[in-house]
């Protein structure tokens, strides 16, 4: 698991909705709507109970502390991203409906919006795993003590997060049962009951569930919390080969979620041993990076655990290869495990999310098109109303039948610049106007939320030219943020550039030797520990550690057998071009 980062602060910041015209045909569900601010700040009330947290977030927030937008709609975010990227997180997950908190600290109640972000993940991945033979299944989310205990250097790295139940009812229980952290051990026991024979090969096993890691760090809403949904598979196969090459595999579907569907870059890679998963042989990853506040953040794993738990749990079959006659050998499996949660769903926030508040991608969006009414006035009559709402409905039948998940907003009692920003804050990736002007032209107008650019669409075009308008967004946002992530990663080889380009909210590629001891060096050494080193006031106490070997080693200025290590207490020579940063 990567280093904490602070999280996001929790704070009372009163939020208020504009005042919407009264109407007298208002029903509940527009009353409920004209609530929704309240919501808001009722949740940020409730979680400060449960989540205390500093004044700002370590790298992020910056030193001026929260600074209120001058002009910012009440119902919207009043804070800039730039300014306090603590409190605008706060805002944007809360007001924007993607989450609410619950009264048990860094445990979440995912909204519709977010899951269904969820669903998406999952009907993409299920797509793809079920292709490679890979079957869907389900684990208890108890673990008996003894079982999670059987594999000492595997546990040692989740030992401190376990979270234990004691008592059943009244009675206090005999044997503590864990609540899983992940599910080696839990599955692996099947595994050697249900591997007799090479002819059993390959197992593949997947399970999306939940699992609970009890951190006593600052939970961070979707990126670091104590319950969080994920998927995790496990695969036996008989030799290393074949395993690895499920090992990427899957790196590339998770690389394909985030690039594909959630418009966010990431770096493949293959993690140094410091950084790999407890009890692997190795660990490939999928890393992220969040511009705004110049961190990396680990994405997805996929890791070959070689023979480690087949010989802790005895998982076995015998040598397919040997000739009739001879003694066949037994051989060890080789596992794999693999994972990806809803931190996802953070990282996509972060990347995308303006001052105006969420943007989501519309291959993800819960909602991909919002058809707003205009031009209504005190002056209109309710015959010219009913037939433009009846135009707008038919509007809304041909994108239904492009496959456009659509949603009409015939709220009355609220202006038309009202309910542009209630869709703003929540991302919608489209917008269309229609009124009679646009009635009399035979067009729609379209506003992009991601750009904001606006546009017409004649309605004989619609359902076409919408469809394609939204792969066209889609692709954007991809394209802008593979830049800033390209723009923040910076080829370092002499020391003396590493700080400065830390506190230049960047991550470094570096020659390194890939020695466990010096990795630690480079962190203490960039921590802002050392006297005379300036760092991120920011982040005082936080160094860089690795977040990946890319596989991509293409980068000019290293030589093998020639070039030394970057960290200039280490005389060894380097061996790969390595990615550090500061992370979450």
């Amino acid at each position: 698991m990567a280093d904490s980062a602070d999280t996001p602060k929790v704070t009372e910041a009163g939020v208020e909705s504009a005042a919407p015209q009264q109407n007298p045909k208002k029903d509940g569900k527009e009353r409920q709507d004209a609530k929704k601010a309240a919501k808001a700040e009722k949740a940020a009330k409730h979680a400060q109970g449960g989540q205390k947290q500093g004044q700002k977030q370590g790298g992020g927030g910056g030193a001026q502390g929260k600074k209120k937008m001058e002009g910012a709609a009440l119902i919207g975010i009043d804070v800039a991203k730039e300014d306090d990227l603590s409190e605008w997180y706060q805002q944007v997950i809360t007001k924007g409906e993607m989450l609410e908190f619950s009264d048990v600290p860094g445990c979440y109640i995912y909204e519709p919006a977010s899951y269904s972000i969820y669903e998406r993940i999952q009907d993409f991945f299920n797509k793809r795993i079920k292709k490679m033979g890979v079957r869907n299944c389900y684990f208890p989310i108890f673990i008996s003590e003894a079982n999670l205990q059987r594999e000492k250097d595997h546990i040692e790295g989740f030992a401190a997060e376990v979270a234990w139940v004691t008592e059943g009812g009244k009675n206090k229980l005999e044997k503590k049962l864990a609540v899983r952290p992940t599910s080696e051990t839990a599955m692996y026991g099947y595994f050697s009951k249900k591997i007799r024979s090479h002819r059993d090969l390959p197992l593949k096993l997947n399970q999306w569930n939940n699992v609970v890691r009890w951190e006593f760090k600052h939970p961070m809403p979707f990126i670091r919390s104590r319950e969080f949904l994920w998927q995790e598979g496990h695969t036996a196969h008989l030799t290393e080969e074949e395993a690895g090459k499920e090992v990427l595999q899957i790196l590339d579907h998770y690389a394909a979620i985030y690039e594909e569907l959630l418009a966010v870059p990431v770096v493949k890679g293959k993690k140094t041993v410091n950084e790999q998963f407890p009890g692997a042989h190795y660990t490939t990853t999928v890393e992220g990076f969040i511009p705004s506040v110049g961190r990396g953040i680990q994405a997805g794993t996929s890791h070959c655990l070689g023979q480690h738990f087949a010989k802790m749990f005895d998982i076995t079959v015998e040598d397919p290869k040997a000739k009739e006659g001879e003694k066949r050998e037994k051989l060890h499996v080789w596992q794999n495990s693999w994972g990806l949660t809803t931190r996802s769903i953070g990282i996509m926030i972060l990347t995308h999310g303006d001052n105006k508040g969420l943007v989501i991608p519309p291959r993800v969006a819960e909602i991909q098109v919002v058809i707003v009414p205009v031009g209504i006035t005190a002056k209109t009559t309710e015959e010219d109303r009913e037939r433009l709402y009846s135009e707008v409905k038919a509007l809304e039948a041909v994108l239904l039948e492009a496959d456009v998940r659509v949603e009409t907003d015939l709220r009355e009692g609220y202006s038309p610049g009202w309910k542009f920003n209630d869709w703003e804050l929540k991302g919608v990736p489209l917008r269309l106007e229609f009124g009679p002007k646009d009635s009399a032209k035979h067009v729609v107008s379209a506003a992009r939320r991601d750009t904001g650019e606006k546009t017409e669409v004649p309605i004989t075009d619609l359902g076409k030219d919408v469809s394609a308008l939204l792969e066209t967004i889609q692709s954007d946002m991809l394209k802008k943020a593979a830049g800033e992530f390209a723009n923040c990663r910076k080829i370092v080889t002499n020391w003396d550039d590493f700080v400065p380009a830390l506190n230049g909210k960047n991550c470094c590629i570096i020659p390194h030797c890939l020695d466990g001891k010096c990795e630690d060096e480079i962190k203490e050494l960039s921590s802002g520990k050392i006297e005379g080193q300036e760092v991120d006031a920011r982040a005082p106490s936080m160094g860089a550690k690795s977040l990946c070997i890319p596989f991509d080693q293409s980068y000019e200025g290293f030589k093998e057998g020639e070039t030394k290590c970057t960290n200039p207490k280490c005389d060894r020579l380097a061996q790969k071009w390595v990615m550090f940063g500061r992370s979450y």
